[in-house]
């Protein structure tokens, strides 16, 4: 029986003629954090929202915990926490509210709702910030609120879309510190272009360009006997 959890296979997404991606295909197995990296543009977020089922493919299937997103789709949801980049959360909620509100929608009774809202809580460190407007948070502290949500109903796997992005280093630490302790029991597939995030969190890299796979492997061999991350993006692109 397969252990993986994540399954592009042969995915392809076309808009008109232009093919976003084309042909690409990679798992992740249970336990593993990949980085999926790859230049703006190169269709990144396009395979993240196939696989999340956001969108369907032209061809190809994406499956979450063995669950055809296209074709069974609330299966493979229930397994499946998703963080977009500049995921939407309502400004005049609270932390509190929020979760709240979104162990309702997803069904958890008051005991369930109750013990799994101090967990993420916990995980998250949102104490000090648990009663206050989400508008007035900071971006870090919005950014584990979304991380909160995503883990609330305990998925198995979690898609996360540059959950870094525009935070401060002390922030960039934090979030970076939590994936880590998420990672020790969670399947994480985590877009992102940021070299540092994939040795700071990560043991294997899936790099896509122009729509394309352009490798799959360990960092040890993304590095290939170098030590320059920068260099091995660079000629992945095309770049000298």
């Amino acid at each position: 029986m397969s252990a993986a959890m994540i399954e592009a296979v042969h995915l392809t997404k076309y808009y008109g003629d232009f093919a976003a991606i084309d042909d690409v295909t990679f798992c992740v197995d249970k336990g593993e954090v990949v980085a999926f990296l790859g230049p703006n543009g190169a269709g990144k977020s396009t395979t993240m929202k196939l696989l999340t089922g956001y969108l369907a493919p032209s061809r190809g299937t994406a499956r979450i915990a063995g669950h055809d997103m296209a074709s069974n789709r609330l299966a493979g949801a229930a397994k499946l926490g998703y963080l977009p980049e500049n995921g939407p959360l309502y400004p005049d909620m609270t932390p509190r509210s929020l979760l709240q509100f979104f162990a309702n929608a997803r069904g958890l009774n008051k005991p369930q709702t109750r013990n799994r809202i101090a967990k993420v809580v916990e995980i998250c460190a949102l104490e000090t910030v648990f009663e206050k407007p989400i508008g007035k948070l900071s971006r870090g502290f919005r950014q584990r609120v979304g991380m909160a949500n995503v883990l609330l109903h305990e998925p198995e796997v979690l898609i996360m879309d540059e959950p870094t992005a525009g935070l401060d280093p002390n922030q960039i630490h934090d979030v970076r510190r939590m994936l880590r302790k998420i990672g020790e029991q969670k399947t994480i597939l985590l877009s992102t272009h940021i070299l540092q995030e994939v040795e700071a969190v990560a043991s294997r890299v899936v790099f896509i360009n122009e729509g394309r796979l352009a490798f799959d492997g360990s960092i040890g061999d993304f590095r290939g006997g170098g030590s320059d991350l920068d260099a091995k993006f660079r000629k992945l692109t095309g770049i000298k």
